[in-house]
């Protein structure tokens, strides 16, 4: 599925805290702006604020409060690293961040395991077949992901 189009960090924020105030949800965004402030920045010479194509990367992290506990990442090459109860979810598409924070407050989101081999995972699913899903490497799962569990 087309996820709606969100072209900068800026617009990116602004969704996750719809999203917060719609779910009764507290943001606390940070955001880091320059190629010498934001992480993933390899291409800009050090102490340079711009980078070499001359434009100013942008990143942010929000803190969405209360259960299950949220952070977002917000990359300037439009991905995100989501982070639900300790499970961290690389490389998702600035676009899908949003849809992605509406299956988990909205109760689609939930962990599957199997005994052999022993795992559990975290399985989020977005409109239109998009299925994101990363293993459970703690060894005392919170409450949150252990009552969201899903036979199959």
């Amino acid at each position: 599925m087309k996820h709606p189009h969100l072209p900068t960090t800026e617009s990116a924020v602004r969704a996750i805290c719809e999203i917060a105030e719609e779910y009764g949800r507290t943001a606390t965004v940070s955001e880091d702006i320059g190629a010498d402030r934001t992480s993933r920045r390899t291409a800009a010479a050090p102490f340079t604020a711009l980078d070499p194509d001359g434009t100013l990367p942008h990143e942010a992290f929000v803190e969405l409060d209360g259960t299950p506990r949220v952070d977002v990442r917000l990359h300037p090459d439009d991905d995100a690293k989501i982070t639900v109860d300790h499970v961290e979810f690389h490389d998702v598409p600035r676009d899908a961040v949003p849809a992605f924070l509406r299956s988990v407050y909205g109760g689609l989101a939930h962990t599957k395991g199997r005994f052999f081999p022993p795992g559990l995972w975290l399985v989020v699913p977005l409109p239109g077949d998009e299925v994101y899903k990363e293993l459970v490497t703690s060894p005392h799962p919170t409450p949150w992901l252990l009552r969201s569990s899903r036979t199959t």
